[in-house]
């Protein structure tokens, strides 16, 4: 927080997104989380960054939505994202094993982890502000 990062990140949204509305906030929430995972390769080095620009000032802090429940699904997020990078072709499947280049492997995790991102969105849309 003191390096600025939140308001950063919070600034750079909101000329994409509204920030009064709350499911465009959870998409943007959700979405940032699993596109900033695949840019520095780990669901938790983005997590601190998405959640001080627009997952504490805004989900919790504006909406009064759930912290934990918030929390929960945005790291799920980022893991979808996960997915989507090589880190996760490496990890995950033996690549070298199988001789294929790490983009195949991508390519076929891909749609699971689209379809994943999209329950993760409804869920904490649905979830998240406890019927507020």
């Amino acid at each position: 927080m003191l390096a600025g990062v939140g308001p950063a990140v919070q600034s750079l949204m909101g000329a994409w997104i509204p920030l009064d509305n709350r499911p465009a906030v959870v998409i943007a929430y959700c979405a940032g989380m699993a596109l900033f995972t695949m840019v520095v390769g780990n669901a938790f080095a983005a997590f601190p960054i998405m959640v001080a620009g627009l997952g504490a000032p805004l989900i919790v802090g504006r909406f009064g939505g759930d912290a934990a429940i918030m929390g929960a699904l945005g790291m799920l997020s980022g893991f979808c994202g996960t997915l989507m990078t090589p880190m996760a072709s490496h990890n995950i499947i033996p690549t070298a094993l199988l001789d294929l280049p790490a983009w195949a492997v991508i390519r076929v995790q891909a749609p699971t982890a689209l379809a994943l991102l999209a329950v993760n969105m409804t869920l904490m849309a649905l979830l998240v502000f406890h019927g507020r």
